[in-house]
């Protein structure tokens, strides 16, 4: 059967389980957020010690995805999405009932590994059986699910933790996730395109190196680094900031601020649309400094003009990714989900490495410190990125040479 395009009922059912998949994750990630405030009363722990919450999710995520990405080459796709998609479910819904504070960091790195399933393998799915001229569109949406997902996990979670407490909120988004697994696991359809390998694990090593050995790939593991790296640290400590003099909201209050996380929802789908008219480079380098740009709005008091940069921010942020990740699906020739994988586990260790410097940052330097931190994390982003065209504009023009008239 052929790849899969855009107006047909396959894209329609395949984009509405990468939807469905991308809500499930990232509610499940980020639903302990905004509640960090309340941990830290709850437990008595430190800002930078409530961030391990989240934190310790995406370390293991991380890790977890090297392997089932490799595990996804030789067994396949949708099985091994599906089951783990289920596991992280049903884990998040265990962590409600945790009676410490330790217990319930060890579930929310057992979580993370479940977690880790879906992204591993997702972008190479989505690589192997969409055309090429419809994967901006699919990433899009997989991506504006992932938005969804953020948004829905960060306010349900905000606001029933300011009225019933930490452990309604994540019961409640476990219990949410677990409907969202089986929308996903109806609709999509069993891959067409894959060709299993050996359990050859030395040649799936070598595979790996080869994409750890390839400059344009590094710089867009350093990209995704830098940009989860500067989101988890905004969102992480905006609610600190927030319930704190001179504003003094309420964590409630503050759950319903995370609404901003639906400009992710647009711009990851407007994304196909920039793609088609502006290109990658153009694309890629307006959004990482608009992310910049936002970034430094949030440091104007004013509490409108904050929230204006952090949706600045947002849109920036999404739409950044968004073009990355489909980025090393278009570089990496073959071993697809390791080149994914190898993106997303440095994408997370960004988020891993934030959230306990952001905390420095936040406690040493207020939120000016925290922005800085930000800034600097973006610009590492932008540095990568003009290297990146450097390359690929090396590697286009010595094709182009190959092709010419009269050329052997």
């Amino acid at each position: 059967m052929g790849r899969i395009r855009r107006g047909t009922s396959r894209f329609r059912k395949t984009s509405a389980a990468f939807f469905a998949a991308g809500f499930n994750t990232f509610a499940i990630l980020y639903c302990m957020q905004p509640l960090m405030p309340e941990l830290s009363s709850a437990f008595g722990v430190t800002p930078a010690a409530a961030s391990w919450a989240l934190s310790g999710t995406t370390i293991s995520l991380a890790a977890a995805m090297l392997v089932f990405g490799t595990i996804s080459e030789v067994y396949g796709r949708k099985q091994l999405m599906v089951v783990t998609m289920f596991a992280a479910s049903i884990l998040c819904f265990l962590t409600a009932f945790m009676p410490g504070f330790t217990e319930m960091i060890i579930m929310r790195i057992l979580t993370g590994v479940a977690l880790a399933g879906l992204p591993a393998v997702a972008m190479a799915y989505l690589g192997e059986e969409i055309e090429p001229g419809s994967l901006g569109a699919a990433m899009g949406l997989y991506i504006s699910g992932n938005a969804a997902g953020a948004v829905f996990g960060r306010v349900f979670s905000g606001v029933t933790g300011g009225m019933f407490g930490w452990e309604t909120a994540v019961a409640g988004t476990g219990l949410i996730s677990i409907a969202a697994a089986f929308v996903f696991w109806r609709s999509l359809p069993a891959s067409q395109n894959f060709k299993a390998k050996q359990a050859d694990l030395a040649g799936l090593g070598k595979g790996m190196l080869g994409h750890m050995r390839s400059p344009a790939m590094i710089c867009l593991f350093i990209m995704g680094f830098m940009l989860l790296g500067s989101n988890t640290a905004l969102f992480n400590f905006i609610s600190y900031e927030l319930m704190q003099e001179p504003y003094g909201m309420s964590q409630t209050f503050v759950g319903w601020l995370f609404l901003i996380m639906v400009v992710g929802m647009f711009s990851s789908v407007l994304t196909g649309r920039l793609l088609d008219r502006f290109g990658r480079r153009r694309t890629l380098m307006a959004n990482l400094l608009l992310a910049a740009a936002g970034t430094a709005v949030t440091l104007v008091p004013d509490l409108t003009v904050k929230i204006i940069g952090i949706g600045i921010f947002t849109f920036g942020f999404f739409v950044s990714h968004s073009v990355a990740s489909g980025w090393v699906s278009r570089i990496a020739a073959s071993n697809k989900s390791q080149a994914s994988s190898l993106y997303l586990f440095l994408y997370y260790g960004g988020s891993t490495a934030a959230g306990p410097l952001g905390g420095f940052f936040w406690t040493g330097g207020g939120w000016p410190g925290l922005a800085a931190m930000m800034i600097a994390f973006l610009g590492a982003a932008v540095l990568s990125a003009l290297i990146l065209f450097r390359l690929t504009n090396t590697v286009e023009t010595k094709k182009a040479k190959a092709y010419e008239p009269g050329r052997a």
